[in-house]
């Protein structure tokens, strides 16, 4: 399974929401750039970085200063990235691109413009990720601050017509909040999507990896992680052991929670 270590930005610095709230947002570092290239020297071989301030529809110089971000953090060539947040038209996918991301994530869109979000997946079939964020079952879009009444199981049945053969899905509820994963729900949207998927939100031990790990590439593709990797519930190692199935369930480990 992949382990997504992630790097959320706003004007530029790497921070951390809770359940997306824009109120709710903690700083962990200035320089997105070293933290990228820490996770690289670490093991990791792939970051996802989200584009807040585009997400929300920020200021111009708080997206540019994140476009920059993103675009150095392409230019290490150590790790693959993983990107998204706000991106609305193919100028957007053209940018990133050409910036050398090798995934890059479609949200809103895929609700509000699918024309656009069907020919970015046809254009750019081994780049193009869906992202599918839903709370109580109900797809949210713009930054996840609104609802569009839309199940996100109609939305997910509806990828594999669209082009797409990566999913990332988000449980609002768990995100950011250390919660811990509901292995069963990533389960199903595997099973209405037809592909794997990436999960995202909520995990809070090495337990919540190593228990997507078990459930296979077939259904998970990978897992995404940030604040407990910055508050140290876990090391990006030992997140990395789990992904791959090689960490100890028991003995010294205990659930993966790290005591500080």
């Amino acid at each position: 399974m992949i382990l997504f270590p992630a790097i959320d930005l706003l004007a530029g610095k790497v921070v951390r929401l809770k359940r997306g709230d824009r109120a709710q947002v903690d700083v962990y570092s200035d320089d997105p750039v070293a933290v990228a290239h820490d996770f690289a020297d670490r093991g990791a071989t792939w970051v996802h970085v989200v584009d807040l301030s585009s997400a929300f529809r920020e200021d111009k110089d708080a997206v540019e200063k994140n476009h920059r971000a993103i675009e150095r953090i392409c230019s290490l060539g150590s790790i693959n990235v993983d990107t998204g947040g706000g991106v609305r038209d193919m100028e957007a996918v053209r940018r990133l691109a050409d910036a050398g991301a090798k995934r890059i994530a479609i949200g809103t869109a895929l609700v509000r413009d699918p024309d656009f979000a069907e020919a970015a997946a046809r254009d750019f079939p081994d780049q193009v990720v869906a992202d599918v964020a839903a709370h109580d079952g109900e797809v949210r879009v713009d930054g996840w601050r609104e609802g569009e009444g839309l199940s996100s199981d109609d939305l997910v049945a509806h990828l594999s017509e669209l082009g797409f053969r990566h999913l990332v899905f988000t449980d609002i509820a768990r995100d950011g909040m250390q919660t811990g994963i509901d292995v069963a729900a990533y389960r199903h949207v595997a099973k209405v999507a037809g592909f794997p998927v990436v999960a995202s939100g909520g995990i809070a031990s090495l337990a919540d990896i190593r228990a997507l790990a078990a459930e296979g590439p077939e259904v998970i593709e990978g897992a995404i992680t940030g604040r407990a990797i910055y508050e140290g519930s876990f090391t990006l190692e030992e997140a990395l052991e789990a992904a791959r199935g090689t960490s100890r369930p028991d003995g010294a480990e205990g659930d993966g929670r790290k005591t500080c």
